[in-house]
């Protein structure tokens, strides 16, 4: 009877990761059907995996979240880009109105001027009183001329004008109207994917027993030990000294106090972070806006190398930029490390670097 729920067992999970595969969830290898491994089974019930095949779950899963961060990052893009389009096209129709407001003034100062010229017939004040013999007046008669005149080229100037600024508020209008409509289906597609993604990994792990989760979790942690284990060995911090500056001591504290609160994608606080939202807002925190996804703080904040870092940097991970942490000093960093995870202390060398910004440079 073990034999066989072992066998269903395996049958069931090499489906489930031949089925994330298929459907372009899944982009490691499927997990090979597992093999007991009686020395880390409970007392007289074999394991259904070993760690060699949970180590290959562990690599699915971490894949699976960390694609669901790049996608994290383009719905955070998006959504600031639709915010900052959005806010555009609420300025362009103030100015539409104004605009508006301004010709039917413009067009009732011009109509007052016709109805004034008729009275007189088809003459302006000034030009009636150029006809009178009195010299006085006649001079006087010829500024008001003049000043009529100006008045006039100057409202059909400005009338001109507001009629093609409001063309052009019109215009931009349209345009940024199209470019909203762009980066909300983009906005969709990238939501789309982050929860195909967390829910292919959730439902991966979901099949493993408790025990197996709990191995699943120490593999992962013994995973980001040594890898901490060798970037220390490498020396890339040897001479790492440097002391935080005003603000990276406020954005440290800011970041820190954070911690233990959950990630949640799309989340910039107060009650939970994606790993950007976290920078973004501690650096906020410390009275520098910083760009809020990951790959944006990578490509426009100044790159400083690893042996200048201090305290309040930013480390940059994955050749995607899909993950962001902040240098607390010692090796260490904090960050929102993924979902089903809080904010944490972990060590910077943890997770490949790709690089190291600082904001305040």
């Amino acid at each position: 009877m073990n034999r066989r729920h072992c066998a269903t067992a395996a049958i069931t999970l090499v489906c489930a990761l031949a089925l994330l595969t298929s459907t372009g969830q899944a982009m490691a290898a499927p997990v090979p059907e597992p093999s007991p491994s009686p020395s880390s089974s409970p007392a007289g019930s074999p394991a259904r995996y070993s760690n060699a095949d949970l180590e290959k779950v562990r690599e699915q899963i971490d894949t699976l979240y960390r694609k669901a961060g790049a996608a994290t990052d383009a719905y955070n893009l998006a959504e600031e880009q639709t915010k900052k389009q959005s806010g555009e096209i609420v300025k362009l129709a103030k100015a539409i109105v104004d605009g508006q407001a301004r010709i039917a003034a413009l067009k009732d100062r011009a109509g007052a001027q016709a109805r004034e010229q008729y009275r007189n017939g088809g003459l302006p004040p000034g030009a009636q009183l150029a006809l009178s013999n009195d010299p006085k007046l006649f001079l006087d008669g010829l500024n008001k001329v003049r000043q009529s005149q100006h008045a006039s080229k100057s409202l059909l100037a400005d009338l001109n004008q507001t009629q093609e600024d409001l063309e052009t508020y019109t215009q931009d209008a349209s345009a940024n109207w199209e470019k909203l409509e762009t980066t909300r289906v983009k906005q969709a597609k990238a939501k789309k994917k982050i929860n195909a993604r967390i829910k292919a990994a959730e439902k991966l792990e979901s099949q493993l027993e408790e025990k197996e989760r709990d191995r699943l979790r120490q593999l992962e942690r013994d995973a980001a030990d040594k890898a901490q284990t060798a970037w220390l060995s490498s020396g890339a911090i040897k001479d790492v000294s440097g002391e935080a500056s005003e603000g990276g001591a406020a954005a440290v504290a800011f970041a820190t106090a954070q911690i233990g609160k959950p990630y949640v994608w799309g989340a910039e606080g107060p009650g939970s972070y994606d790993c950007s939202g976290l920078t973004s807002q501690a650096w906020l925190a410390a009275k520098r806006p910083i760009p809020r996804t990951s790959q944006e703080q990578w490509r426009l904040l100044p790159r400083i190398d690893i042996r200048d870092m201090r305290p309040g940097d930013l480390i940059i991970y994955h050749a995607d930029a899909s993950h962001v942490g902040m240098y607390v000093g010692d090796g260490t960093i904090v960050h929102s490390p993924r979902p089903g995870r809080n904010v944490t202390l972990a060590g910077a060398g943890s997770m490949k670097i790709l690089g190291v910004v600082r904001p305040d440079k």
